[in-house]
């Protein structure tokens, strides 16, 4: 899935209705107009790939949305294995297959881009001693 088609099924689900029911609550319906069938291919030994193919609220496949497709694996860090999932932009299953290597190498990247700059955000910040009155500050 891309950044674009995850904020779209973001979208999608935050658009699902919600109605009360006769005890108050708020309940939550699926969006029937969002659905998808997941399938999963997997080597059993490096990912898993899941396809997800949208449906409509019928069963039928929906020819008007795209099928997407995400990865999974796990990456070793020093603290154990760290299970990932990222988006895979393809069309089918063998070039979501062939895109596999790249797209997480992609998106480790990103995450690692990310964490360099929460430590950067976090090592910026000031302490200030400890004021009258026991109030110590942290400035950003």
């Amino acid at each position: 899935m891309t950044e674009d088609q995850e904020h779209k099924g973001t979208q999608e689900t935050n658009e699902a209705e919600e109605t009360q029911g006769a005890d108050g609550r708020q309940r939550v319906r699926i969006n029937q107009q969002s659905l998808y069938r997941e399938e999963t291919f997997s080597d059993l030994q490096v990912g898993v790939i899941r396809q997800l193919s949208p449906v409509k609220p019928n069963g039928e496949p929906d020819k008007t949305r795209k099928v997407l497709f995400a990865g999974q694996t796990q990456i070793m860090t020093p603290q154990g294995p760290l299970p990932i999932q990222f988006p895979i932009d393809a069309k089918n299953l063998q070039q979501a297959l062939d895109l596999f290597p790249e797209a997480m190498e992609a998106y480790v990247e990103n995450l690692m881009a990310q964490a360099r700059e929460m430590q950067r955000r976090e090592s910026s910040r000031l302490i200030v001693p400890q004021q009258p009155g026991g109030d110590s500050r942290i400035l950003r």
